[in-house]
């Protein structure tokens, strides 16, 4: 919640010149107009759900938010100082839940291994596509070029195979891809692909749980309008 406080004052910044507030964010989100993380849609099962969440999503977030702690528009990355402290507290409570598990029953190893295995797909898509032709669109060569980050989707992929893949293999774990391997003449892990027509679906909320989370978001602001209109109150 703290993370999203800190974006959306960012956010509210850019777009004061339109007119917009946080007010009008928040109905972009319940139209559909304004996305949300692929990783965000997804369903959670199990106990060892929360560790891979914990220990690889935000494993992979703070890979690509460390990369912005230097990005050219200052706001963000001053509000990026904080959020990756605070995310890498938030990969080591995974890293010690699947460690737990890793260490317990059969049953709970096995625990792991289904997660891992539902949540590989939308691990790969969490970076985006490799380029522009994929998707048709050039946000991370802008990006890029007026820098916000240094790296493309493809470096965040690889340097995030580069530092999980050994842990996960070491835990006695089988990556869901038989083609997974390291190409030593490229240097680089050789993968399959994700569906990328799925990663367009899940982001135009048609995700598992894509409504049921903006159901809960909808009528937790309807709910909770009256904190708001008496904060205003009090203010004028």
């Amino acid at each position: 919640m703290g993370h999203g406080q800190l974006l959306l004052r960012v956010t509210e910044d850019l777009l004061k010149p339109y007119g917009k507030s946080r007010g009008d964010l928040m109905q972009d989100l319940f139209n559909g107009d304004l996305k949300f993380h692929n990783v965000f849609h997804m369903e959670t099962k199990t106990w060892a759900d929360a560790g891979i969440i914990g220990w690889l999503v935000d494993g992979a977030a703070i890979i690509t938010q460390t990369d912005m702690l230097g990005a050219s528009y200052g706001p963000y990355a001053r509000a990026l100082q904080r959020i990756c402290a605070e995310e890498v507290f938030h990969a080591q409570h995974g890293e010690s839940i699947i460690m737990a598990l890793a260490e317990g029953t059969d049953e709970q190893k096995a625990m792991i291994q289904e997660a891992l295995d539902r949540w590989w797909e939308a691990l790969l898509m969490f970076f985006g596509p490799a380029s522009k032709e994929t998707t048709g669109s050039s946000k991370q060569d802008v990006t890029i070029k007026y820098k916000i980050r240094t790296k493309t989707n493809e470096d965040f992929r690889q340097i995030f195979f580069d530092k999980y893949i050994p842990r996960i293999l070491s835990l006695g774990l089988t990556i869901p891809d038989p083609t997974f391997h390291y190409d030593k003449e490229s240097g680089l892990w050789s993968y399959k692909q994700p569906d990328w027509e799925e990663f367009k679906r899940i982001i135009k909320n048609k995700g598992p749980r894509s409504q049921a989370r903006l159901n809960l978001r909808r009528s937790s602001y309807e709910n909770n309008a009256w904190v708001r209109d008496a904060l205003s109150a009090t203010v004028n």
